[in-house]
């Protein structure tokens, strides 16, 4: 074949693609304000069980990835954070765009919950640590990190964190909350002060059904039994 018939092949052909790179499957997301699925879900977790436990109550405002306004100047763009969850007691429960300080009675959360990630973990047990106990004096702080179960919980004494001894489950208790806090399935929940679970709603229906489901199969053995006896169940 000619030299010339060579070039000609070649400019005709197209360029080859370049070879496909596929990214490794553990990059963690940088989009604020949740760092994974993980957080999500266990944000989630916290809010709805513990919302189903107290879904009498009027007096809290549990909430999870909301700013907290709480500037001495009362402006919005100064002296703000965003706890991951949060509780506050003696308020009034309903829907929030914010916490602000100065149009909420200066009331702090009694409790909050950080998790914590690759992304977070030095500020949360650092810098946010120090402002939750110099300038929020919030009576319990608590981390969770989702990927390495890592828990950890504080209680302020003389305006001082001081660490809150686990018990013989590793669970924490909360005196705000009078719950324990612990590590259920690799995740962190709410249990009772008998040491039961506190349940999401789906959890709750799962359960009510379980138990309707027995009940129903403990009264069909027994009209089974009676017939049996040649007792009409139906009439008793």
């Amino acid at each position: 074949m000619s030299v010339a018939k060579d070039r000609e092949l070649a400019i005709a052909q197209p360029p080859l693609d370049p070879p496909l790179i596929i990214p490794p499957g553990n990059l963690s997301s940088h989009e604020p304000p949740l760092e994974s699925s993980l957080h999500l879900q266990q944000l989630i977790l916290l809010l709805t069980s513990l919302n189903w436990l107290w879904q009498d109550r009027t007096d809290y405002f549990a909430a999870g990835n909301l700013t907290i306004y709480y500037s001495p100047n009362q402006r919005k763009s100064e002296d703000f954070r965003g706890p991951d969850f949060f509780v506050v007691l003696g308020t009034e429960r309903r829907p929030r765009k914010s916490w602000t300080l100065w149009e909420e009675d200066g009331k702090y959360p009694n409790v909050i919950v950080e998790l914590l990630s690759d992304l977070t973990a030095s500020v949360d047990r650092g810098l946010k640590k120090e402002i939750y106990q110099d300038t929020f004096r919030t009576l319990e702080y608590f981390w969770f990190d989702p990927v390495s179960l890592e828990f950890e919980g504080f209680s302020l004494v003389r305006g001082r964190y001081e660490p809150i001894a686990p018990n013989d489950q590793g669970r924490r208790w909360s005196d705000q909350l009078q719950l324990f806090l612990g590590i259920h399935d690799e995740q962190l929940r709410f249990f009772r002060p008998d040491g039961s679970l506190v349940p999401t709603p789906e959890e709750a229906a799962r359960i009510e059904q379980q138990r309707a489901d027995a009940e129903q199969e403990r009264g069909d053995r027994l009209a089974t039994k009676l017939r049996e006896l040649g007792i009409d169940p139906d009439t008793l």
